[in-house]
């Protein structure tokens, strides 16, 4: 299959399940591909064949810009150099959450989420440890008994019991013992506790070009966090207002720009978040819902509230 049919396939499946899609970020270098939106769950989706082609700095891009953005990461794909992705299980790449498409309709589709997840030295599954304590309990079985028919110390039994996530081979012997079930279903949403819980990746430095924008909005009140491989040349945050977020572009204003301001108004749709272009010379207001501002104007604001009123009102005439 190839990569475009495929990334019609996933983003077909993900509007099937309730998601807004946004438009696909058609531009070079991209590091995920569509933002979709479903109630407060909000998605980055890259899509690839072969996810070992998922390098560590998109990895990096994609979990600043969920942070920033309140998004979860997530890659779908087919499979790595050495084999086909298993169904129901979640993979990880550079701490993203890593689906098959079939995962993904049995998660977003059928609401059936995943119960295994891959790391180093094979597949696991989270072990509700109460449960098992209370089965154990009822059965009337020490912790060196259970210990004793799993094959493993009481030491480690009592560690699944705290919390600890056992392997694929040993949960199948307790569901087999105790006919109960024992596991928790892995959370797409959620999944700091079962990659390594690395801090998120500091902010690339700004290109040369933007830098004269990132003291503008840095001197208004703005966070200003840079991107590599996105449709936008950086996300800026309100350091007063974390709730007002503006995808931010700036280049002069090319029939690539064009495109650009495009989708970062699909994508803003999506994230509930605005967004501004700035230019040398522009010659409307707006790119659908990307407000287009003029260097020199943009450089003569004072505060955030002003760049804020501009926004609103050049999105309203815009609409």
């Amino acid at each position: 299959m190839s990569r475009s049919a495929l990334v019609g396939n996933v983003t077909a499946m993900l509007g099937d399940a309730g998601f807004t899609v946004s438009d696909r970020c058609a531009v070079r270098p991209k590091s995920f591909d569509v933002a979709v939106r479903r109630g407060r769950d909000v998605l980055l989706v890259k899509i690839l064949g072969n996810i070992d082609s998922f390098g560590a700095a998109t990895g990096a891009e994609m979990r600043r810009l969920g942070t920033y953005l309140d998004a979860t990461p997530l890659v779908v794909g087919l499979r790595t150099r050495d084999e086909e992705l298993k169904p129901g299980v979640v993979y990880f790449r550079h701490g993203v959450p890593v689906l098959s498409p079939d995962t993904a309709m049995d998660l977003f589709v059928e609401d059936v989420p995943p119960l295994i997840y891959a790391a180093p030295g094979g597949l696991y599954v989270s072990i509700d440890g109460d449960v098992l304590a209370d089965v154990r309990e009822n059965r009337d079985w020490s912790l060196g008994r259970l210990a004793s028919e799993l094959g493993v110390s009481r030491r480690t039994v009592s560690k699944y019991e705290d919390g600890m996530n056992a392997s694929v081979d040993v949960a199948a012997r307790l569901g087999d013992l105790f006919d109960a079930p024992l596991t928790s279903p892995v959370d797409v949403f959620d999944t700091e506790d079962l990659r390594d819980a690395d801090p998120t990746p500091e902010d690339p430095e700004a290109d040369p070009d933007d830098e004269s924008l990132v003291a503008v909005l840095t001197r208004v009140g703005f966070d200003v966090h840079p991107t590599l491989r996105s449709p936008f040349k950086a996300v800026s945050e309100d350091s007063e207002d974390d709730e007002d977020t503006l995808l931010t572009g700036h280049s002069s204003f090319d029939r690539t720009a064009e495109k650009r301001a495009r989708i970062m108004s699909s994508v803003g749709e999506v994230t509930r978040t605005a967004s501004i272009y700035v230019v040398d010379r522009a010659r409307q207001e707006a790119v659908d819902r990307t407000v287009l501002i003029e260097r020199e104007e943009i450089a003569s604001i004072d505060d955030a509230d002003d760049l804020k009123a501009i926004i609103d009102e050049r999105a309203e005439e815009s609409a």
